[in-house]
């Protein structure tokens, strides 16, 4: 009796400790509609120095005319999103941003440069961000097959020869990444990915380590059977590393040199993996998600010497 006491003790322990684990990682928070858009940057002197430049192309964005679409996911969600048009026929960006934040947060500066270089910009809500449907942020692992809803959406919107190009930050970038092994038609000519991850597996552990000071090994076995309980998905099904390894798409990443949440060593993982297809290029003094409003003479560079590669 003593010995199946603590075994269940022990059952009861590890469910708790896992759930635990599911709500801080993987548990949505409340989420933010579009009208309520609020800056909550990190604190530190390099979010400080680009602060106003990205209250002004968060504003920007917030006023420009757009036209609200919703689709239906594989699993049931709603989905939505901001159509940014500018002509007929142009390439389409389809955008994706990152791990708790906002699609006008993200990409206020990445839907603007679209808008300026003639590109249509499909601007997404994440599962369980923003107006989308969804309890759970699975890390790009759900995701990814997000991305395929959003390409047969476009497909049967605006035809099958408008070129599409996939673009994310962050757990975006993760995501985009994650999906280059998906059945992807033609017609998706290139991924941007601006600061991914290499694995989910990789950012939860330095998350814990150097942002939480956990003992990461001894917690991640918790973390991913919480994922699996409680979000019903694996966390080691996909990564940007594997993901990659056998794709034919172009692909460039974008990297801060001082991102101290993403370290940009991921990056140069990543490129490692497929170096026949990857383009990296890294920003002197960025930080997570800043290369454009810190650099933004290189960001555009590297951005046209890409499509220049991937639409002609």
């Amino acid at each position: 009796m003593i010995l199946l006491a603590f075994f269940f003790i022990c059952v009861l322990l590890t469910l708790f400790i896992s759930y635990v684990c599911y709500r801080i990682s993987f548990r949505a928070s409340k989420r933010v509609m579009d009208k309520d858009v609020q800056i909550h940057l990190p604190d530190g002197e390099q979010y400080l120095k680009v602060r106003t430049d990205i209250e002004k192309c968060v504003n920007n964005m917030l006023v420009r005319p757009f036209e609200p679409v919703t689709i239906t996911t594989f699993d049931g969600l709603k989905l939505y999103a901001r159509y940014y048009h500018v002509a007929d026929g142009a390439p389409l960006q389809i955008q994706f941003h990152g791990y708790k934040s906002s699609a006008v947060l993200d990409f206020c500066g990445g839907s603007l440069y679209a808008g300026k270089i003639g590109h249509n910009a499909l601007v997404v809500d994440q599962r369980s961000h923003g107006q989308s449907e969804g309890k759970s942020i699975t890390f790009g692992i759900l995701e990814r097959k997000d991305v395929l809803c959003w390409i047969d959406y476009a497909r049967s919107r605006f035809g099958k020869d408008v070129p599409i190009i996939l673009a994310g930050l962050s757990m975006g970038a993760a995501t985009v990444l994650m999906a280059s092994d998906q059945p992807l038609p033609l017609d998706v000519k290139g991924i941007i990915a601006d600061c991914p991850y290499s694995a989910p597996e990789a950012i939860i552990k330095k998350v814990c380590c150097v942002e939480m000071h956990l003992p990461a090994n001894l917690l991640y076995p918790f973390i991913k059977l919480g994922a699996r309980l409680f979000a019903h998905f694996d966390l080691e099904e996909s990564s940007a590393i594997t993901a990659i390894k056998n794709t034919h798409l172009p692909i460039l990443i974008i990297h801060g040199e001082a991102d101290y949440f993403v370290p940009c060593d991921m990056s140069c993982d990543i490129k490692n993996a497929n170096p026949s297809q990857v383009t990296l290029v890294t920003v002197p003094d960025a930080g997570h998600g800043l290369c454009y409003m810190t650099a933004p003479d290189i960001y555009e560079n590297a951005m046209q010497d890409f499509f220049k590669k991937c639409l002609g």
